[in-house]
């Protein structure tokens, strides 16, 4: 069985994206911020891709983790993650 991490930090999420070819994104909501997202290229949402100071910035006012799986259960590299409030 595969497991997942959780992480605040800058370096490794951002390291975890670019080995993945994401690109930092963010879904626009008539809010301050919006939601965050790695962009993999996939055509499923309409994402807007930003900087990483941009992203960070969301990313550390709105008090959120990063979960985040290295391997699937059969070995390869996952890109299963999701944003989650900070414990």
């Amino acid at each position: 069985m595969s497991s997942s991490e959780m992480t605040t930090d800058h370096k490794t999420i951002q390291k975890w994206a670019e080995k993945r070819d994401g690109k930092p994104a963010v879904i626009r909501t008539g809010g301050k911020g919006g939601v965050l997202r790695i962009d993999f290229g996939e055509k499923e949402e309409e994402f807007d891709q930003i900087a990483w100071d941009e992203f960070f910035k969301i990313f550390d006012e709105s008090k959120l983790a990063f979960l985040y799986q290295d391997k699937t259960k059969d070995g390869k590299t996952s890109r299963f993650n999701k944003f989650v409030e900070r414990e």
